[in-house]
């Protein structure tokens, strides 16, 4: 037996959030997923506010970390991907991009390759350790005022450079688990040939 209904708090800044939650007795509570339609017109309908929004609105959700799915309004086809990709799009072309030229033409390059397959979850664990890194940080650097925390940025401070080291232990370990596993795979593939690996 599942029961609808909505929890109400308010975050740190004192803004009035409203979640709908599900729930079941076997489950207990869990946030239901927001659903985003798209119609045709290439609005985009919010079902949980009952109004539209806008891409800049649905950035807000993301930096929010809220889980919300984008839907064709006519199909129900899923186009999260695509509006997030919209999103980093504007972002780039905003004035202060994240990527070089080479850097999107190195992605480009690794569609359709052999590599392909490894480069998602590469991609995926080095931002996720930045992420972490990130959060630490600010953790860290918490009742800074500006002006100390730019002197803070500007120094060797062994504690950056304790977390830099982490993050670039982490990416070489990711990438030495990738190559492992792409080892694995082709001497899989060899074998299947009979053939062995001297």
């Amino acid at each position: 037996m599942q029961q609808n209904r909505s929890l109400e708090s308010s975050d740190d800044m004192g803004v009035h959030v409203k979640e709908s939650v599900v729930q079941s007795k076997k489950s207990g509570v869990k946030p239901v997923q927001r659903v985003i339609k798209k119609y045709p017109n290439r609005r985009l309908y919010d079902t949980e506010t009952s109004t539209y929004i806008t891409l800049t609105e649905v950035k807000q959700l993301v930096i929010k970390n809220a889980q919300f799915v984008v839907r064709d309004a006519k199909t129900g086809d899923d186009l999260t991907r695509s509006i997030l990709l919209q999103i980093i799009l504007e972002e780039e072309a905003g004035g202060a991009p994240m990527f070089t030229e080479q850097v999107l033409a190195n992605i480009i390059r690794f569609y359709g390759q052999a590599m392909q397959g490894y480069m998602g979850p590469y991609l995926e664990k080095n931002i996720q350790a930045m992420t972490e890194m990130q959060a630490q940080l600010a953790e860290k650097a918490e009742g800074l005022t500006p002006e100390m925390w730019s002197r803070f940025m500007t120094m060797q401070s062994p504690m950056i450079q304790g977390l830099m080291g982490n993050y670039v232990e982490q990416s070489k370990n990711v990438f030495l688990q990738m190559q492992e596993q792409m080892q694995k795979n082709t001497e899989q593939v060899l074998g299947a040939f009979g053939i062995k690996r001297p």
